[in-house]
């Protein structure tokens, strides 16, 4: 079984990386979670997170709200 992540298989980790941002941005800042997943979806963070070669999948759920705060 090849467990390599690349580009092809990346979109199976990123609904969970996704699932954890939102609980964390919805204690944060309230709201619903159709806004914080729209947020997430919207941003510089998503979309570098949606590449392999940025490594931004190896970062847990509190990494990623930093990284999106920051660039926000």
């Amino acid at each position: 079984m090849n467990r390599e992540i690349t580009d092809k298989n990346l979109y199976l980790l990123i609904p969970s990386k996704v699932s954890l941002f939102v609980q964390l941005y919805i204690k944060e800042h309230g709201g619903s979670i159709i806004d914080a997943i729209r947020q997430f979806y919207h941003s510089n963070t998503y979309r570098a997170l949606e590449k392999e070669n940025t490594k931004l999948w190896h970062y847990g759920s509190v990494a990623l709200y930093e990284e999106f705060m920051d660039k926000k």
